[in-house]
């Protein structure tokens, strides 16, 4: 049960490592020649499908209290797993890995849990295909699970239908196992992780505008990988600072990276109190300490090549839009549809019954702030960031607010309702 708070959020906090980055330290240090260092690892749900699934083809990783030691055996190192490799809830997992998995001399079948199995594949699918994968939906659906057997890949430049990190860094991966140039074009330009570190081991990719490129076969070698603080954790602590009135946060080490960090740019033209420091700190990726205080904020429009960088932290912004004065707008974001929810029918459901004046969109929704929100029986959908944001719309809605499948959070955040009440009791 959750109950709007009478107290604001005060202190400092460092939210758990990104999801993203973590992911891919485990696949590219597994990829890699010897051992891959990782302090700061999110032990969250999602990526420790990451870790068992590459225990299941011969990697050893350790984990131990402070990092996680992958002992990479090398771009053809991988062994046939003895069983169905399980992604569980992790989108990333899935795709992922199956752009590694096509260049295997092995078969493998990757799956999932029903949220998961219900999610589009067609879109690795086809760009796989292309490159000579031989890849198939099981089921025939276009869904997971995916059987992928041995087969000889080649080069490719892929024109993408649409912005994806997932979808770009697939086929990227793949490109590793091929003799050329893989490039990959996208509409807006989507998180750039993949690349990052691609050249943190030591692979050749250039980035031209919206086009990146991989140069097949590389020899990557092992590395150090400090994975800066998540900025989708951050943005509900960010959220419930500016929702309740005197609250003053500092969330420390976060990454702004600018592909992911389109969330800033839309609370400052929402008039957010969010002042940016120390953000001059050494690594591959840019990161800094965000300072928040509750302010009010005012409607706004979001749309366009904006949205690939903010697409997880939409469903939070929707909860702020309806408490802020006017209108906001969200275009553009139809594959909102394709997460581990609808988000657009999951977030409308949700702040309609909380009260707010919402109307979805085939690619978004409309949001007609200033009403303030009720508390109601919520349903989290077994969705991770419902589940979040609802929590903090629940701080600032009168009365009691109840989620189905609260728990839910462990698949990114295991650790969100504690540190949410640590800045609560300060």
């Amino acid at each position: 049960m959750f109950r709007k708070t009478n107290r604001p959020l005060r202190g400092e906090i460092t939210v758990p490592g990104d999801k993203s980055i973590s992911h891919r330290s485990i696949m590219l240090g597994a990829l890699a020649e010897g051992d891959t260092r990782i302090t700061h690892f999110l032990k969250s749900a999602d990526c420790l499908s990451t870790i068992d699934c590459f225990r299941r083809m011969g990697i050893s990783i350790r984990e131990d209290e402070n990092e996680i030691v992958v002992r990479g055996r090398g771009l053809y190192g991988l062994r046939a797993p003895d069983s169905i490799l399980d992604a569980g809830n992790s989108g990333t997992t899935m795709r992922l890995l199956s752009g590694i998995l096509s260049g295997q001399s092995f078969s493998a079948t990757l799956t999932g849990d029903d949220s998961l199995t219900a999610r589009p594949m067609k879109r690795i699918i086809e760009p796989l295909t292309l490159m000579g994968a031989s890849i198939a939906s099981k089921a025939g659906n276009g869904c997971a699970p995916l059987l992928i057997r041995p087969a000889a890949l080649h080069s490719i430049h892929y024109h993408s239908p649409l912005a994806s990190a997932q979808v770009k860094s697939c086929v990227l991966l793949a490109g590793l196992y091929t003799d050329g140039l893989t490039s990959v074009t996208e509409p807006a330009v989507s998180r750039d992780h993949t690349e990052r570190m691609l050249r943190g081991f030591g692979a050749s990719v250039t980035t031209d505008a919206r086009t990146v490129s991989v140069s097949g076969r590389p020899s990557l070698q092992g590395m150090d990988i400090d994975v800066p603080g998540d900025i989708s954790s951050a943005a509900y602590f960010i959220a419930a600072a500016l929702l309740v009135p005197g609250s003053e946060i500092l969330i420390r080490n976060t990454g702004i990276n600018p592909t992911r960090s389109g969330i800033l740019r839309v609370l400052e033209s929402m008039g957010g109190d969010i002042t940016i420091i120390n953000s001059d700190l050494p690594g591959p990726e840019p990161t800094a300490d965000l300072l928040v205080r509750s302010c009010p904020l005012r409607g706004t429009v979001i749309q366009g090549e904006i949205i690939p960088t903010l697409i997880d932290e939409i469903p939070i912004l929707a909860v702020l839009a309806s408490f802020a004065d006017g209108d906001t707008i969200i275009r553009d974001a139809a594959d909102l549809r394709a997460k581990e929810s609808d988000r657009i029918e999951t977030v409308t459901s949700n702040l309609r019954l909380m009260g707010a004046d919402i109307t979805p969109t085939e690619d978004g929704m409309i949001i007609r702030g200033g009403r303030g929100l009720h508390g109601a029986s919520l349903n989290s959908f077994r969705d991770h960031r419902i589940a979040m944001s609802f929590a903090i719309a629940a701080l600032a809605a009168e009365g009691e607010t109840d989620i189905k499948d609260a728990d839910c959070i462990n698949i990114s955040y295991p650790g969100f309702y504690k540190d949410l009440q640590s800045l609560l009791r300060t």
